[in-house]
């Protein structure tokens, strides 16, 4: 058995990069690369300690070249197999201003056993921060689905994902992936903070959004990082070229993290948040969103319309209604069940008494949102035929279901909720003519869309794109009439104003400085702390509004919290008021 220890293995790897820290020979133009012979298994715990992740039960070759102090190899992912680069068949060749570039033109298969057609080409540059930046370009006989970039010479430290705080792992193996709604990043950036203080930055520079991940492979003397691109599912090519990879020391976390969100800005043309058209004078001056719950998936009626009315007059005892957003959650009945209909349930008071509650709603002041599910459908509804084209399948042709709740607590998740695509235009008809007859019909002030920040790679389209045009087409439709949006990554806060979930904990202006945010509808209600109509059930109602809190103060109001703790929820209100908002 093989591991970390075996001194043959771990003295290459201290070697080489012992003789990173020395300036590299200069190599004559196409010379063959001076490449070592690591492997999957090169500088990692064998097996893992910690959490481990699937992988090879064999040396998979990782012929690395030394650049920059880092040790970096490739692999290629084709829809039915992966390679490796061959090193016989592999040159490098520097270029002016420091640039290089690492050509191989054959490939080995089979785990290393056997020769295979197919090229690939890494063109490197060095910034003026001493940060190392590199694309990918690959080609085989068949079309490609991803490409890896395995990377050594970085220490064991703690990690910020995606900007949260810094955690240190331990020696588990961790995954994450961006823009993916369970992957742990909504913008594909980590840093690394060693033991002694230093700092490095691990980025993917999109310009389009796309499937990134990145693996952190703990051994004893660092970690080994693989960082895959994976093309668009939508189209096939036997070519890839990947996104900008960026990996190096950062000044502190502060400069890699303004870097990166000036990169994201200026690549999806995100407005600052004083200067944003699509932000109503209103959402400016909120100072409060009151929560309230309509009927549970069962059935279970938490608030009719009526009773949601009377909520309202009171609360307008309590703050100037026009610092105060109503958040309407399962307006339309059975929550996520009735879903795509859309339309006033009579046992919470039909047309009539939802008309009646925006009407007298917004006569005191107050601004009203419901909320619309992104991407469910039930596709026991007798018209879902019609729309079953925008299923969704991941990229290898699976299907993507909507089917983490279990809704009956039979303690098995349900799977009758299809993942639906915005990117396809059956959906995005069918949701942006709901949304509109639902704004025409009883004049709300603006939509949510649930789970919004959703973006699984698939067969069939853009995500990101369709949720855009969705948007896009409803501004024309309802000038002033705003989207909302569940948990955005990064790319959304270009045409999406307000987030419900805060983004960003470890660099707010990430997100402060383009858009705002409030608290999860699942946020306890006072009492008993139920999160309503939200599948977690209950959890510990927190009545204090922090000094330097960044989403806006949430109230969730469920059955029995007007009626029996309104003491609590004035003195939350009263606290409210005096919140001063985020810096941005």
């Amino acid at each position: 058995m093989t591991s970390a220890h075996d001194p043959s293995r771990r003295d290459l790897l201290i070697a080489s990069t012992l003789a990173a820290l020395s300036p590299a020979p200069a190599l004559a133009s196409g010379a063959p690369a001076a490449l070592l012979p690591l492997t999957s298994r090169s500088g990692v715990y064998t097996p893992a300690r910690g959490a481990s992740v699937m992988q090879f039960g064999f040396d998979f070759p990782e012929p690395s070249v030394e650049i920059d102090g880092l040790l970096i190899s490739f692999r290629i992912h084709t829809f039915e197999n992966a390679y490796a680069i061959d090193a016989a068949h592999t040159t490098m060749t520097h270029r002016a201003e420091g640039a290089v570039e690492l050509r191989a033109e054959g490939l080995l298969g089979a785990g290393g056993q056997s020769p295979a057609q197919g090229r690939l080409t890494a063109q490197f540059q060095r910034g003026d921060d001493g940060v190392l930046t590199w694309r990918v370009e690959a080609e085989t006989p068949t079309p490609i689905k991803s490409v890896a970039t395995i990377v050594r010479g970085l220490p064991r430290g703690a990690l910020s994902v995606g900007c949260s705080a810094f955690e240190d792992h331990g020696d588990d193996e961790l995954v994450f992936e961006y823009p993916e709604l369970f992957g742990g990043l909504s913008t594909p950036l980590i840093v690394l903070k060693a033991p002694d203080g230093r700092t490095f930055e691990l980025a993917a520079r999109q310009t389009q959004v796309r499937a990134a991940r990145f693996l952190f492979q703990p051994g004893p003397d660092g970690y080994r990082v693989e960082l895959i691109y994976e093309r668009e599912g939508w189209t096939r090519s036997n070519a890839l070229q990947s996104c900008p990879w960026r990996v190096g020391p950062a000044k502190s976390f502060e400069a890699a993290a303004q870097g990166h969100f000036a990169h994201v800005a200026k690549a999806y043309d995100i407005p600052s948040w004083d200067s944003r058209a699509d932000a109503p004078a209103w959402m400016r001056d909120l100072k409060l969103v009151v929560s309230i719950h309509g009927a549970h998936w069962t059935g279970y009626v938490y608030n009719t319309y009526a009773k949601a009315l009377e909520t309202l007059r009171w609360v307008a005892t309590q703050i100037d209604p026009r610092q105060v957003m109503v958040f309407l959650p399962a307006w339309d009945g059975r929550y996520y069940w009735n879903y795509p209909n859309y339309l006033t349930d009579p046992r919470l008071g039909g047309d009539e008494g939802f008309k009646r509650l925006i009407d007298q709603g917004q006569a005191m002041g107050f601004r009203l949102v419901p909320m619309f599910g992104s991407n469910s459908a039930n596709k026991g509804w007798p018209a879902f035929a019609a729309l079953s084209d925008a299923v969704t399948e991941h990229i290898d042709g699976d299907a993507f279901d909507l089917n983490w709740v279990d809704w009956d607590n039979d303690r098995r998740n349900e799977g009758w909720s299809p993942f639906m695509n915005l990117g396809v235009p059956s959906w995005r008809r069918w949701l942006g003519g709901r949304i509109s007859a639902v704004i025409e019909r009883f004049g709300v002030d603006g939509y949510f869309l649930d789970i919004a920040g959703a973006w699984e790679n698939n067969r069939k389209a853009d995500m990101n794109e369709g949720t855009r045009q969705l948007v896009a087409d409803l501004a024309l439709r309802h000038p002033g009439v705003p989207a909302i949006g569940e948990m955005l990554f990064d790319a959304q806060m270009a045409y999406i104003p307000m987030s419900q979930v805060v983004r960003y904990a470890q660099y707010p202006l990430g997100a402060d400085a383009h858009i705002r945010s409030f608290q999860h509808l699942s946020r306890p209600a006072p009492g008993r702390g139920s999160t309503g109509v939200h599948e977690s059930g209950f959890g510990l109602y927190d009545p204090h509004i922090k000094p330097d809190q960044r989403a806006i103060p949430t109230l969730t109001v469920v059955d029995d919290t007007f009626d029996k703790h309104r003491d609590a929820m004035a003195a939350y209100i009263a606290q409210a008021k005096g919140w001063t908002g985020p810096r941005g």
